[in-house]
C-alpha cells in the first residue's frame, strides 16, 4: 500500500509552488504589507485560474471536487511562500460549511470562489473563544453585536458568521449597519477584523448547523496547520542556505557543531508533524469519525513545534533574523499568528481530552 502522495497530488504541489515563487516572491509580499489589506485580489484571481480557490468545490459549480488533502497540500505551498490570501477561509472553510447546506444562492457563491470572482471573510472565533462584549444575537430577522478576529474581511465581498454554536448567516461586506476595523497583529501577510453589526439584514441564516459549524472548523484547523508546516519548510531551508553562506572567525557557521544540532533538531521536529497533519486531511474524508481529534492534535502540535522552529530558525540568522532587514521575519509572524487564530494549543488539547472522554465538556 502507499502512503505517500499521488502522482497528481505531487503535480498540484510543484506547480503551485513554482507559480508562487515567480508571481510571489517575497519581495511582492513586502510591497502588500503597506497596502490598506494584504489580501491581492489579482492574487486570488490566479490561484482561481490555476484551480486552486475550487479544490473543495463540486464540479456542478466550477470546482475540482477533490479532498482535503489536496486543499492542504495548497495551504502547505502558500505558508511555505508566505502568501497574502484567503486561501484557509475562503477556500477551505466557506465551501466546506456552505456545500453540506441549501439555499438557491448557495451554487452562485461556490461558482464565484472557484472563478475568483468572490472572496469570503469568515467570523468564527466565538463559537470556542468569547471575549468580553463579544458574540452575534438575532433580533427578529436582523444580527447585532460583535464579532473579533474575524479572517479576511478586509478584501471580502461576503461574510459567513458563526452565531453561538447552531447558527450561520451570510452577510454582504457591504451591509448597511455593518462597521469593519482591521486588528493590526505583527503577521503582515494575514488581514484579521473586528467586526460591529447593528441591525444588519443577512443574506439568510441557517439554524441548527452545529455540526456543519464543527466541520467547518476542523476542516479549518487542518488546513491552517498545513499552512504552518510550509512556513516551517520554509524556515529551516533558509536556515541551512543562511548557515552555508555565513562565515565566523573564517569558518562557515554551518561547520560549527551547535548549529548542526539547531539544524537537525528543526528537521527532526517537522518530519513527524508532517505525516500527522497529511493524516488528520485524509481522515477528513476518509474517517470523518476521527476528524474533530485529528484536527484538533494536528494543529495544537504543529502551533507548538512551529513556535520553537521559528525561533531556532531566526537564531541561525543571528541578530539580522530579528530585524525587517532580512525577510525571515515574515515567516516568524506568520507562524506566531497562525497559533490562535482557530485556538491554540491548549484549548485544542482540552478539546481534543473532551472527545477522548478524558475530560468533562464545558
Amino acid at each position: 500500500m502507499d502512503f505517500g502522495l499521488s502522482e497528481d497530488q505531487l503535480m498540484l504541489e510543484e506547480t503551485l509552488r513554482s507559480f508562487l515563487a515567480d508571481r510571489v516572491p517575497i519581495g511582492r509580499v513586502r510591497d502588500l504589507r503597506n497596502d490598506d489589506c494584504p489580501n491581492n485580489r489579482e492574487i486570488w484571481r490566479s490561484l482561481a485560474e490555476l484551480g486552486m480557490t475550487g479544490i473543495l468545490i463540486p464540479e456542478e459549480c466550477g470546482g475540482s471536487d477533490l479532498n482535503l488533502l489536496d486543499a492542504c497540500l495548497a495551504s502547505q505551498s502558500i505558508g511555505y511562500s508566505v502568501t497574502p490570501t484567503p486561501f484557509v477561509s475562503s477556500a477551505v472553510m466557506v465551501p466546506t460549511a456552505l456545500r453540506e447546506l441549501e439555499h438557491p444562492l448557495i451554487s452562485g457563491w461556490l461558482a464565484g470562489i472557484a472563478s475568483g470572482d468572490i472572496a469570503f471573510g469568515i467570523a468564527v472565533t466565538e463559537t470556542f473563544s468569547i471575549r468580553e462584549g463579544a458574540g452575534i444575537a438575532i433580533d427578529q430577522g436582523e444580527l447585532s453585536g460583535k464579532a473579533m478576529m474575524a479572517l479576511d474581511i478586509c478584501s471580502a465581498d461576503l461574510i459567513l458568521l458563526a452565531i453561538g454554536s447552531e447558527h450561520l448567516a451570510v452577510i454582504r461586506a457591504d451591509a448597511p449597519g455593518l462597521k469593519k476595523a482591521r486588528l493590526i497583529t505583527t503577521d503582515a501577510t494575514r488581514c484579521t477584523s473586528e467586526l460591529i453589526l447593528e441591525s444588519v439584514a443577512p443574506e439568510i441564516i441557517f439554524e441548527d448547523v452545529g455540526k456543519t459549524i464543527a466541520r467547518m472548523l476542523d476542516a479549518g484547523r487542518i488546513a491552517l496547520a498545513a499552512d504552518s508546516l510550509g512556513a516551517c519548510e520554509a524556515m529551516i531551508e533558509q536556515a541551512v542556505a543562511y548557515s552555508k553562506q555565513r562565515k565566523q572567525f573564517d569558518r562557515l557557521i554551518g561547520s560549527f557543531q551547535a548549529v548542526k544540532h539547531m539544524c537537525a533538531e528543526m528537521i527532526s521536529e517537522l518530519e513527524p508533524a508532517r505525516s500527522l497533519v497529511w493524516y488528520a486531511a485524509h481522515s477528513f474524508d476518509a474517517l470523518p469519525d476521527e476528524a474533530p481529534l485529528m484536527a484538533c492534535h494536528a494543529l495544537a502540535h504543529v502551533s507548538e513545534i512551529g513556535h520553537e522552529i521559528a525561533s531556532v530558525a531566526t537564531q541561525v540568522h543571528g541578530g539580522i533574523g530579528w530585524t525587517d532587514e532580512h525577510n525571515v521575519h515574515f515567516w516568524f509572524k506568520r507562524i506566531g499568528v497562525g497559533r490562535s487564530l482557530l485556538g491554540g494549543p491548549g484549548l485544542l488539547r482540552e478539546r481534543a481530552a473532551e472527545i477522548q472522554g478524558l475530560a468533562k465538556s464545558g
